[in-house]
């Protein structure tokens, strides 16, 4: 399966806010998506692991016991999409008010290059690039969930597996979600034979919906890990396994080596923030695109009366359209990891360059071509392929593991011109991924957010956003919201069978030459202050859920 990336949990507690974002894809839970109290709250895509997270809390945790322990159950009720095979980031807000973000993101093996996705010097389809190992990242989680909580945690790192390891020995029962991810990708999900025993049928199809999955795998492994530490998962019969796995893998196999899996480090990065209106707004900065690509969406959007036109009108969509897809277009031309390419970070964030930018939109016209603009500390770098979303195969210790390489360009330069995101070995590929936390002018944490669905991330969170904060809706009403999503060229994606469908033809007045409505994928989950209490909210398009402790 596709590791997509999503907030895994937004868990608040006395000591602070923090948003994940990870891998994941179910849930929804007896307490309803809009459970609150005053000292903590778990908001996440499957009811079980809300649980966990709010066991964390009940035991008195701190906001990242309760993220860990939910990502970690996530990792067992939403094998095709979430866990310890993977990777992602971590936005917190820490007991004092300060912001720390931490790097988890998968790495390509030392010896890539801008080759590694090249066949008879020829670059390989999308479709020819995925299945196999060729697409495997050093998966980042275990070290990430180390760090944070070393940092910031409360509990024993052990007390974070158990409801993890309960799940998987205890078994868990087959989602109505899970069972149609499974069979979307039945051809690159059963690949492997430990994959096919643990939720495949003889018949080559999905186990059918309540049916109880057990991972005895699974169980011991997090059981070592939890007793062991995390380097038993990067050094040692682990880091063999995914090594002769990824190497020896039958199609595309490719050298990951165990001195790829030892050296790997989560990184704390500095936070992208930034004021919208009366709010901060701070997010995760490269190499992910989702800090920047939110901000600059809702910077240029500013000089606009948003909160007078509403959710219901046709020209305030077409003005998130217009800001989405200049920020779009910036993302895609300058974003990839900082460690290996300079990222104008700061040039993408300056309030001047983002009113000049803003400039350009127009409540009544479209922009005709839309195109990158030159902020300031930017260099010669070209855009490159952005892949679509797919599947993986491997499954190791029970567990799958990324294809998350693919998100790197598949080629290295553009009319001879470097590409931003392209491979180069122990880089770490652009992600779409958008944990955001939005403070009042108090200080006071307002919002915290973040969604799944690969590029269509940073448009979903951008959308509560403005609902939230211009349209004055509760949290949960603003992620049920339809989403319009608008990458940098011409065409515009409206949800189907929503209203937004029905404003396809005043949009097209407006000028949007090409606007679609395509199949709702979304996931979205969030926690917010309202009312003097925790509220919160999970995408009614999944099975999510927020917990109390």
């Amino acid at each position: 399966m596709r590791l997509f990336p999503s907030l895994l949990a937004a868990a608040l507690a006395l000591t602070g806010c923090v948003s994940v974002h990870s891998r994941p894809l179910v849930s929804r839970a007896d307490a309803g998506p809009s459970a609150a109290l005053g000292t903590g709250l778990v908001s996440a895509a499957d009811p079980r692991a809300a649980d966990a997270g709010a066991a964390m809390l009940r035991q008195g945790g701190s906001a990242a016991d309760a993220a860990i322990a939910t990502l970690l159950a996530l990792n067992v009720v939403e094998p095709e999409s979430s866990g310890i095979g993977g990777g992602g980031f971590l936005v917190y807000r820490d007991a004092k008010g300060a912001v720390q973000t931490y790097d988890g993101r998968e790495e390509a093996p030392h010896a890539a290059g801008g080759d590694w996705f090249f066949a008879n010097g020829q670059p390989l389809s999308i479709e020819q690039a995925i299945p196999g190992g060729r697409s495997v990242g050093v998966p980042g989680n275990i070290r990430l969930i180390y760090k944070a909580s070393h940092d910031h945690g409360r509990l024993p790192w052990k007390a974070l597996f158990q409801p993890a390891i309960a799940l998987a020995r205890d078994g868990f029962v087959m989602t109505p979600r899970l069972h149609n991810s499974l069979d979307a990708y039945r051809e690159t999900g059963a690949l492997s034979a430990e994959a096919r025993a643990l939720y495949y049928g003889s018949d080559g199809h999905p186990l059918s919906i309540g049916t109880r999955i057990r991972n005895p795998a699974l169980a011991d492994f997090l059981t070592m890990i939890a007793e062991r530490g995390p380097d038993s998962f990067y050094v040692g019969p682990n880091a063999n396994a995914i090594a002769a796995t990824v190497s020896h893998a039958r199609r595309n196999p490719a050298p990951l080596s165990i001195g790829d899996l030892a050296s790997y480090e989560a990184k704390r990065r500095p936070p992208v923030c930034g004021i919208y209106r009366a709010y901060r707004i701070c997010g995760m900065g490269p190499p992910t695109s989702g800090g920047t690509a939110v901000y600059a969406t809702l910077k240029m959007l500013e000089r606009f009366d948003l909160s007078t036109l509403g959710p219901n009108s046709p020209v305030a969509w077409h003005l998130i359209a217009e800001s989405m897809r200049l920020a779009y277009a910036d993302r895609d031309r300058y974003l990839a990891d900082a460690d290996y390419i300079p990222v104008p970070v700061a040039g993408l964030m300056d309030p001047a360059y983002l009113a000049a930018r803003s400039a350009l939109i127009s409540p009544d016209r479209t922009i005709a071509n839309v195109t990158a603009g030159a902020p300031r500390g930017a260099t010669a770098v070209r855009p490159g392929l952005q892949p679509a979303e797919h599947g993986t195969s491997h499954l190791v210790n029970g567990y799958y593991l990324n294809n998350e390489l693919t998100d790197f360009s598949l080629v290295p330069n553009v009319n001879g011109v470097p590409v931003a995101n392209r491979v180069a070995g122990g880089k770490r590929p652009r992600s779409s991924m958008a944990p955001t936390i939005v403070f009042g002018s108090d200080g006071h944490v307002r919002l915290a957010i973040g969604a799944a669905g690969g590029a269509t991330i940073p448009a979903q969170v951008i959308k509560a956003i403005i609902a939230v904060l211009d349209w004055h809706l509760a949290a949960q009403q603003a992620i049920a919201l339809p989403v319009l999503y608008a990458p940098s060229g011409p065409t515009v994606y409206v949800e189907k069978g929503s209203s937004l469908e029905a404003m396809i033809p005043a949009l097209v007045a407006l000028g949007h030459s090409d606007v679609r409505a395509r199949e709702p994928s979304f996931k979205a989950n969030a926690i917010e202050w309202v009312d003097c209490h925790w509220a919160g909210a999970a995408d009614p398009r999944s099975e999510g859920a927020a917990v109390t402790p």
